[in-house]
């Protein structure tokens, strides 16, 4: 049964929380402010670009910290990074607070959580290629978007780690239910409302809300997003999932290529 109280009660929560990041996020970061040859933009960014907590982190602190003459909203990394610069972004984006740390108590909840965050950075490249194929010259915008599609699945598997575990057991012991369904079971509310509450609080770009929104999916930005997280979804329980063929094929008309072509051309760095 849905529960407004208790999604009001976690994005409030969520909100005055301090995000974790990944243990490798912090010590790359680490590594690169150490050294000044190798520091820059373009090389944090690559490690940002890995990790979606410290991306949606990043993003969230520009948008709480931005002058009011700024009109345009920001939704890549590297823009991100530019605006606020490289030694502004160390000396007030905390770090400390580590993934693992936090479910230190929690042990089971970690490789869920991992296999979440590893999912969504392959949906993000998948849709990085589809967008640079398809010539879409904000191409950065895509890729964030399909970064970020899970993020508050992510974050409740920091902050709830309990309940989410409730809720992948009831999953497996039933794969017919609705995920929402047992979203709204066990926590009264479903991850995709928490999501797009937590998105508009916090301020994050409207670009970003639309093509996260699962809305539209007929137009080519949203389903390019929509496809790729399908087929990291869908690859993520092995190359032999039954819903694959219908994922090639629904890309292959995205990107005007005969469907057995599409695996091969998105897999190429992978292999």
């Amino acid at each position: 049964m849905y529960n407004d109280q208790g999604l009001t009660h976690w994005v409030r929560m969520l909100t005055e929380s301090e995000l974790p990041v990944l243990k490798q996020t912090d010590r790359e970061l680490t590594k690169l402010r150490a050294d000044e040859a190798g520091l820059s933009v373009n090389s944090i960014t690559d490690v940002i670009a890995r990790d979606p907590l410290m991306s949606v982190k990043l993003l969230r602190y520009l948008q709480s910290h931005k002058h009011k003459a700024q009109t345009t909203e920001v939704i890549q990394v590297e823009q991100a990074l530019l605006m606020l610069g490289i030694e502004p972004f160390f000396n007030n984006i905390k770090l400390e607070l580590h993934v693992e740390d936090v479910l230190k108590g929690h042990a089971a909840a970690l490789p869920p959580l991992l296999r979440v965050v590893h999912r969504s950075h392959r949906a993000s490249q998948y849709a990085l290629q589809c967008a640079v194929h398809l010539h879409d010259m904000h191409y950065e915008e895509i890729r964030v978007a399909a970064l970020l599609h899970d993020i508050a699945e992510m974050l409740m598997w920091c902050f709830a780690p309990e309940e989410m575990l409730k809720i992948k057991a009831l999953q497996q012991a039933d794969k017919s239910l609705r995920s929402l369904h047992v979203q709204r079971e066990v926590l009264g509310f479903g991850l995709m409302e928490l999501q797009k509450e937590l998105a508009q609080l916090w301020g994050l770009p409207k670009l970003l809300l639309t093509l996260m929104a699962d809305t539209d999916k007929h137009l080519q930005r949203e389903r390019n997003v929509t496809l790729a997280i399908n087929l990291a979804r869908h690859s993520a329980n092995g190359w032999d999932d039954a819903a694959l063929p219908d994922d090639y094929r629904d890309l292959g008309e995205l990107l005007h290529m005969p469907a057995n072509q599409v695996l091969d051309f998105l897999t190429a760095e992978e292999r």
